[in-house]
């Protein structure tokens, strides 16, 4: 069974991304964007990741270093969803297999 605290945290953490997805579009949703802001807004997915998986580039750990080889070549040929997709399950087999 799911700990209290854990449910409240999950809650309030997508209730938190919602809220900013919401307002994020009722301040934009009547003004006209310009090709440098949409190139910018286009650009945050990608920088979320690497935020994400920066940390891995100093891991001590072999199966964290084997997956981020994996994730990086995944998003040299798939889209952001595939290669997130790949990292995970790549991070995931690599510490069962290594025992991390």
């Amino acid at each position: 069974m799911i700990n209290g605290a854990t449910l409240a945290t999950i809650v309030l953490m997508a209730s938190g991304t919602y809220l900013t997805r919401i307002l994020g579009y009722l301040a934009l949703r009547n003004r006209s964007l310009s090709p440098r802001t949409l190139y910018i807004l286009e650009s945050v997915p990608g920088c979320v990741l690497i935020s994400v998986i920066a940390p891995a580039f100093v891991s001590d750990r072999p199966a964290d270093l084997i997956a981020l080889a994996i994730t990086v070549a995944a998003a040299c040929r798939f889209s952001i969803l595939p290669t997130v997709l790949i990292g995970i399950v790549a991070t995931g087999m690599l510490r069962y297999l290594f025992g991390a």
